[in-house]
Order: C-alpha cells, then sequence, then structure tokens
C-alpha cells in the first residue's frame, strides 16, 4: 500500500537515487532530439551532475513543498509543489516516480496531494511543465490523463 508523506531529510539520498534512475531513459532521447550545443551548455559535465544538484537544491531549499510516496516502508517517488500567489497559481514543480514502481497509480497519488496542496492554499490554476522531446512522452501522457 502507498502512503503520502511530509519529506524528511532522511528521504534525500534515496529520492536523489530514484530520481536519476527514473530519467536514466528520458536523457538519451532528449540528447539526441536537441542541436549538441543546446545539450551541451545546459548539461556540461553530464545530465547526472546538472540533476543532482538541481534536485538537491529543490529538496535542501523547498522541503515544505515536498510529498514522498512511500510504498513497503521505501520512498517510491515524490512531488514537489511551488506557490505562485501573485497568480493564485500553483506548480509541480518536480514529479518522480521509481522506475520499479510505475504502473502502480503512484504519480496519480503525488499529482492529487499537489493538487490538494493547491486547493488548500487557494489556488485557481495549476500548470505543469514538460520537454517536448520523445523521453518526455510518458510524463506528458500521466499529466494529459489527470
Amino acid at each position: 500500500m502507498t502512503e503520502i508523506i511530509a519529506y524528511d531529510p532522511r528521504h534525500r539520498a534515496a529520492l536523489l537515487d530514484l530520481a536519476l534512475r527514473a530519467w536514466e531513459p528520458v536523457f538519451p532521447a532528449l540528447k539526441s532530439e536537441v542541436p549538441a550545443f543546446v545539450y551541451t551548455a545546459f548539461y556540461p559535465n553530464g545530465w547526472r551532475e546538472r540533476q543532482l544538484s538541481d534536485l538537491g537544491e529543490v529538496l535542501d531549499s523547498e522541503s515544505e513543498g515536498i510529498d514522498v510516496a512511500v510504498d513497503d516502508g521505501r520512498p517510491a517517488g515524490w512531488v514537489c509543489t511551488r506557490f505562485h500567489p501573485e497568480d493564485r497559481m500553483s506548480e509541480i514543480y518536480v514529479l518522480v516516480v521509481d522506475p520499479d514502481c510505475h504502473r502502480r497509480g503512484i504519480g496519480t497519488a503525488l499529482m492529487e496531494r499537489s493538487l490538494a496542496r493547491a486547493r488548500e492554499a487557494g489556488m485557481t490554476m495549476v500548470m505543469v511543465e514538460t520537454g517536448d522531446d520523445s523521453g518526455h512522452a510518458a510524463a506528458r501522457s500521466a499529466y494529459e490523463s489527470t
């Protein structure tokens, strides 16, 4: 059974690990579909280093907006919800599901938790962004179905 809980810094290493595994198939597609200079500009030291840095910063500085899916006692995914009160909008900023846990409703449960946070905070709109490359096709499909 999956439970959605508040982020605890003790989850940090596991969440970063599962994020890298989840995005492992995304980056080869992205690399082959964008001009080389664009990919190199964003990932001069490789995508893993950039993702670890960027996501580590999110976990460290936005912990109050992070929810974690725990399945059988271990983290199985996470979502970071940001608020933009000036627009009464929330944002699903990061959504990640462990590849070993796909197709079990974890992504949907995390999105529903993010939407609930938005409602609780009085937001009237929710946004999510993702790449339009083939590596992000599954994410786009999940977002569109919710």
